[in-house]
């Protein structure tokens, strides 16, 4: 029996098959940087004030565009934007055609093989929340995004 991630499109999924999807590594609530000059991203440690550093998952899911509004439904948005997503994220894998790594719980089948693979940001991000200037953002970058 074939997986639904490798015989359906994004667009065809159910939103159930679609949130299954999320790893939980909450590598896409970290903030970016993005160079005006050359449209290079850059990721930094700064975590979204509504991501839960223990369990990598949003504390408001359901309402976060309210309180965040530049957070973005993936599902509303063009796949085309996917290229901001971590290189690591499913919806950006099966938006390239590429397979899921081994590490993702719909592969693994167990709940914390996010966690023990290190791709969690739990250890090192930090809430924006504990920032005193936004403007300081580029003290914390982390990586060139590719």
């Amino acid at each position: 029996m074939s997986n639904f991630w490798e015989t359906k499109t994004l667009a065809e999924m159910s939103r159930d098959e679609w949130e299954s999807l999320c790893d939980g590594c909450g590598r896409c609530c970290l903030h970016k940087l993005e160079d005006e000059d050359t449209g290079d991203i850059y990721i930094t440690s700064v975590a979204c004030k509504l991501l839960d550093l223990k369990t990598c998952r949003c504390k408001n899911y359901t309402e976060r565009t309210r309180f965040v509004p530049d957070c973005l439904e993936l599902h509303s948005v063009g796949f085309e934007q996917y290229e901001w997503l971590p290189k690591t994220c499913a919806y950006r894998l099966l938006h390239e055609k590429r397979p899921l790594f081994s590490w993702h719980p719909l592969i693994s089948k167990r709940e914390n093989s996010v966690k023990k693979s290190g791709m969690m940001v739990s250890g090192y991000a930090i809430s924006e929340t504990t920032v005193k200037d936004v403007d300081d953002l580029e003290d914390y970058v982390l990586e060139l995004q590719t």
